[in-house]
């Protein structure tokens, strides 16, 4: 009898779907079927199965409703894997000026190694005796190698007692389904880890990350410090019009990641966390995916250097013999949960 029921409900629910629905729907059972019989054991997919799908979940919202023979992650995957095979055509090297010898290389990092203080117009020069005709960028390329420097302990004690009035910046890349790049600018507080403001774009310009800055800052209430890069898309005035707002920029050294950590730490996160699993549809998806994550990840998500506490977590900790049912609210479609008791 329950068998009828459900029979049933399946033809009502069916009548009331789109043509389209119904159509793609056919499509992919149909697929899935001519995969299972064209051979006797486990089906092997081709590129074109994988194509096939990634298309299917780009423009049906209701592509793993009939998915049968691999997971929902698997797909995401296979996309994760095209986008990398397409980026790795479209870095596939191009002629240009030939590489240096291995000999060559080895006397760089030798004179470097010797001779710490001599800059790399110097070594070029003591290279050009020796019969060797290489540029000094060249020399500055392969010295840097070598002069592996620990961390200054000025900066780090700049960070510690400006950590109140300190913000960071960064920017980001995401691919899109089509592969589109997108790019995510944003600016993070110091002293509680807190996302104070983001935005996505496809061409970062000096306008508009300057529009940011305004809209992160509004009626004055900005940080006194802000740590950088170096990266053009700022303009070459962005630090005197900071400057004029009463924000002074802090540029980090060239190829030094690590002066601006807390910034590369959330960009870690928001991969680890949330992009890494998701197929970015377009730049409105991403910008919607998003806001409810950093909206998780600023009032619920802990943090370790916060004694696990989130970054405007302002709720009272519930003692330890608490009443009330613990209930969970899905983030993301269920990625992630957000968990408090219910009210006795």
């Amino acid at each position: 009898m329950l068998t009828y029921f459900g029979l049933a409900a399946s033809v009502l629910r069916g009548s009331l779907r789109s043509r389209r629905d119904l159509v793609l729907e056919n499509l992919a059972l149909r697929h899935q079927l001519a995969v299972y019989t064209r051979q006797a054991r486990r089906p092997q997919l081709r590129p074109s199965d994988r194509r096939l799908w990634s298309l299917l979940a780009r423009g049906w919202s209701e592509w793993r409703s009939a998915l049968v023979m691999v997971e929902p992650d698997t797909v995401v995957r296979w996309h994760r894997t095209a986008w990398r095979r397409y980026w790795m055509w479209r870095s596939r090297r191009r002629p240009g000026r030939a590489r240096i010898s291995v000999e060559l290389r080895e006397v760089i990092v030798r004179i470097a190694t010797e001779n710490p203080r001599w800059g790399a117009a110097r070594i070029q020069g003591e290279l050009l005796a020796l019969g060797f005709e290489v540029s000094t960028e060249t020399v500055r390329r392969y010295r840097i190698r070598v002069l592996r420097r620990p961390p200054s302990q000025s900066w780090r004690t700049f960070l510690t007692n400006h950590r109140p009035q300190l913000w960071a910046a960064d920017f980001f890349t995401v691919q899109t389904l089509s592969f589109r790049t997108l790019y995510v600018f944003f600016f993070i507080a110091h002293e509680r880890r807190r996302v104070v403001h983001f935005d996505v774009t496809a061409h970062p310009t000096a306008r508009w990350v300057w529009r940011q800055l305004l809209e992160a800052t509004p009626w004055g209430e900005g940080p006194r410090y802000l740590v950088r890069d170096r990266d053009r898309a700022y303009g070459s005035d962005f630090i005197p019009r900071a400057r004029a707002i009463g924000i002074e920029t802090v540029l980090t050294p060239v190829r030094t990641p690590q002066a601006n950590a807390i910034a590369e730490r959330v960009i870690g996160t928001f991969r680890r966390e949330c992009l890494d699993h998701l197929i970015v549809v377009n730049e409105r998806h991403l910008r919607m995916v998003l806001r409810e994550y950093v909206a998780h990840y600023n009032h619920v998500r802990p943090h370790q250097s916060l004694m696990q506490r989130a970054p405007e977590d302002r709720r009272p900790r519930s003692p330890p013999n608490a009443c009330g049912a613990v209930v969970g609210h899905a983030i993301l479609g269920g990625l992630h949960h957000e968990y408090e008791r219910a009210a006795a």
